[in-house]
């Protein structure tokens, strides 16, 4: 899983700061108890300074410890019932002053071992979600509120079935990729269709359902993704050049690409290299894509090299979008 390095750096100051919060409200608790029961202060600081002062006095004789570290843990647990007592009788709820870490896996650190807890896999997935909502709108877009109301009941002549039932069946295919997503049939999606009949929204409905569950995602449009390969290679701008750098590695390395609106772009030597670099690395590292398109795939075959068109045509899943605009039905019906 590779989550983009600002998602993770988002994600790892909100843990630290949900850390430092709690240690503040521990200390703050602390402070409160010790004010109201003095003992409790005592106790404390009599189970902190017990065991070492055994210990040591073992160490000074030259003698066995084990039989005053019994002794010591038995008054350890004398004190640690009379603390608990005190505490309960003052209305303390259970293990009110233990510090003991949120998350008992990683200790709070977001890490066991070489490998992300799942404690910050959330905070990155809603890290993640935010970032996804500045670019999508994410607010209503989500599977239950698609709606088939929009294409039509009557056949296509060309296409042979309705707007409606073909878009049931693209829906349940972007539903079911999404929600299984690296355990599904196809590992690619390739959206095509005209404007306005719903590409857009249902690529932001994968990318919420995919995000959510802890995947890394990016979505971007073709033109912008093309500009940053171009930066990177060909800037004399250091910050530039280092962050297209740190952008085209996002794009290939991240769990799920969202690439839209491919053609829109002005379709040069150069973009056609970075196409087939993005599409070729994709592919041979396993990572899923998702591209949406107003190209048909007569357009792909004329428009990109036979290289390209064969990865699309070969890898990819097409999904085709057919009917009547939906924002102009939506106009209209204002």
């Amino acid at each position: 899983m590779a989550y983009d390095s600002e998602v993770l750096r988002r994600a790892t100051a909100r843990l630290e700061e949900q850390n430092a919060r709690r240690r503040r409200e521990q200390d703050e608790l602390r402070a409160r108890a010790y004010r109201q029961l003095p003992r409790v202060a005592e106790i404390d600081r009599e189970l902190r300074r017990t065991m070492a002062e055994v210990v040591s006095a073992a160490l000074k004789t030259g003698s066995d410890p084990a039989p005053a570290l019994r002794a010591a843990r038995e008054r350890n647990l004398d004190l640690q019932r009379e603390r608990e007592e005190l505490l309960a009788g003052a209305g303390f709820p259970p293990g009110a002053l233990d510090d003991l870490p949120a998350c008992p896996r990683c200790g709070d650190s977001g890490w066991v071992g070489s490998r992300m807890c799942d404690c910050l896999k959330q905070l990155c997935a809603q890290e993640q979600i935010a970032a996804l909502s500045s670019l999508l709108d994410l607010g209503d877009q989500c599977f239950d509120n698609f709606s088939l109301d929009y294409y039509s009941s009557q056949p296509d002549p060309d296409m042979g079935v309705s707007p409606r039932e073909n878009m049931e069946l693209v829906y349940e295919v972007c539903l079911n990729y999404a929600q299984k997503f690296g355990r599904f049939y196809f590992d690619d999606l390739l959206l095509t269709g005209g404007t306005g009949l719903g590409k857009t929204f249902l690529s932001a409905c994968i990318a919420r359902v995919v995000a959510e569950n802890g995947r890394s995602v990016v979505y971007d449009t073709a033109g912008r993704v093309f500009a940053r390969f171009e930066a990177q290679k060909f800037s004399r701008d250091p910050e530039d050049s280092r962050e297209a750098r740190d952008e085209t590695h996002r794009y290939l390395a991240c769990d799920l690409l969202i690439l839209d609106d491919l053609g829109s772009e002005l379709t040069t030597p150069f973009v056609q290299s970075a196409l087939y670099q993005l599409l070729n690395g994709r592919l041979a590292a396993g990572r899923r894509t998702v591209i949406s398109t107003n190209l048909t795939v007569d357009d792909i075959r004329q428009r990109y090299s036979p290289q390209i068109a064969s990865r699309l045509e070969g890898e990819f899943h097409v999904l085709h979008f057919f009917g009547e605009d939906i924002r102009l039905q939506k106009k209209h019906r204002m």
